[in-house]
């Protein structure tokens, strides 16, 4: 009989606590288990497919944050604020939990859930690029150099790449404005 108390939805809770005190190769269904206050085999009753499926489950929960994050950010907004706030919010993110943003996945699964939750972040994404007349390949390739370059930055970030002695926050800016100033003159197509 599964603990009281603990849920499928209670397990990633824990599962996502101890990715960002440790990151994601720290995750174990025995750390886990450690965190939530059961013996490791009581995990199965609510994760079945054990280790596999908790890391697919972390994966759904942290693009469906993700996406929700950068939903709430656009809002409301249009083009130029949009975009400057769809970026803002994804480097906030990625800044706010790095050791849980290094758990989203960056291929595609073969796995619907995940599959739905990319698909809503993305959506957010095209949305925005709508506003700048995007449609189609168009948009596409815009929300890849969008993805590329948030992704990009947010990772190098993450990683303590940057050391030089310029004002991180400022370059931050920078590309933002950058990547803002390239929807607005996105090249034609051909």
């Amino acid at each position: 009989m599964p603990r009281v108390g603990l849920t499928p939805a209670g397990v990633v809770d824990h599962a996502v606590e101890l990715i960002d005190g440790q990151g994601p190769d720290a995750l174990t269904l025995a750390s886990v288990a450690a965190r939530a206050g059961v013996a490791t085999p009581s995990l199965y009753k609510h994760v079945p497919g054990g280790l596999a499926e908790l890391r697919r489950l972390v994966a759904v929960r942290v693009t469906e944050e993700l996406a929700e994050r950068l939903d709430a950010a656009v809002r409301g907004l249009d083009r130029d604020t949009a975009a400057t706030a769809l970026l803002g919010a994804y480097l906030d993110y990625a800044d706010q939990y790095p050791r849980r943003y290094a758990a989203l996945p960056q291929a595609p699964q073969d796995d619907p859930e995940l599959t739905a939750a990319a698909g809503r972040l993305v959506g957010v994404i095209l949305t925005v690029l709508d506003g700048y007349g995007l449609a189609g390949e168009e948009a596409v390739h815009a929300a890849r150099a969008v993805r590329s370059t948030a992704h990009g930055f947010a990772s190098l970030t993450a990683a303590g790449a940057f050391r030089l002695s310029a004002e991180l926050t400022v370059t931050r800016d920078r590309l933002i404005r950058v990547v803002v100033e390239g929807l607005r003159n996105w090249p034609a197509a051909g």
